[in-house]
């Protein structure tokens, strides 16, 4: 009951963020990015063999979205998920304000990222915040939607560098996400939650758009990649860390946690 409760608390916040973040955080992200700091970063990762400009899929549409909303002082960029080395490498250019090819303490303390992806997407997120610790960089927020971990690869245990961590996942099918993430550190990262949504009770009618494979072989994996319920709340969950980097008083983890 507790734990339906708290559920139901953060899914009411994030009904109504959008609505306080959209315009508070966009002038606040603005104003900031007038100054010679990096921008702050969104990186998001496709699932499968999905491409990262392919507009059908909500990773792509997120990132779209948050482009139009933060016009500056925002960066977002698309991967495969096959290219965490490329991500890599493009936040260590946008994070060296010096153009001196190495990154001090400075501009990797002051970094504000977020990493988000969906299926092998999700997997590939976890990884690229892991090599971001490795470097001493820390990550906002990850967000893993119906995560399916790689060869080698754990996305189960969120690295300490994270501060906040979120898992969408449904259970049904060959392809289905991982049920819960843990932190690496406790006293560092908070999980905000593993959520469980539940496709054959409550299905939902949103792929007409996506290949014959994805909605018939992988059913419940693509209806939560195109459930808007979700993505909704992937979506508050990154305009409230981009606000709350930008010093706005309160976050969505904040506000979560708080009422625990």
């Amino acid at each position: 009951m507790q734990v339906m409760l708290r559920t139901h608390r953060l899914f009411q916040v994030l009904l109504f963020l959008p609505l306080i973040t959209l315009s508070l955080g966009a002038q606040l992200v603005h104003a900031a990015s007038d100054s010679e700091s990096a921008p702050a970063i969104v990186i998001g990762f496709v699932g499968g063999f999905v491409s990262p400009k392919d507009p059908v899929h909500s990773e792509v549409e997120l990132a779209n979205r948050l482009r139009h909303d933060y016009p500056s002082g925002v960066y977002v960029q698309v991967f495969d998920n096959r290219h965490v080395d490329e991500a890599y490498k493009k936040i260590v250019e946008l994070l060296d304000t010096r153009h001196a090819g190495k990154l001090t303490d400075d501009e990797k303390k002051n970094a504000r990222m977020v990493i988000y992806g969906h299926s092998w997407g999700g997997s590939a997120a976890i990884s690229l915040a892991r090599r971001l610790g490795e470097a001493g960089i820390p990550v906002l927020l990850t967000v893993q939607v119906d995560s399916v971990g790689k060869f080698h690869e754990d996305d189960s245990i969120i690295p300490s560098n994270v501060r906040a961590a979120a898992n969408f996942y449904q259970p049904y099918g060959r392809l289905h996400g991982r049920a819960e993430i843990r932190p690496a550190d406790p006293s560092r990262t908070r999980i905000i939650g593993n959520y469980r949504f539940d496709y054959k009770t409550k299905p939902v009618d949103c792929y007409a758009d996506y290949p014959w494979w994805d909605r018939y072989l992988t059913k419940a994996h693509t209806e939560i990649e195109c459930d808007p319920q979700v993505w909704n709340q992937v979506e508050s969950l990154i305009r409230s860390s981009l606000s709350a980097s930008a010093h706005t008083s309160i976050s969505v983890t904040d506000f979560y946690f708080a009422g625990q």
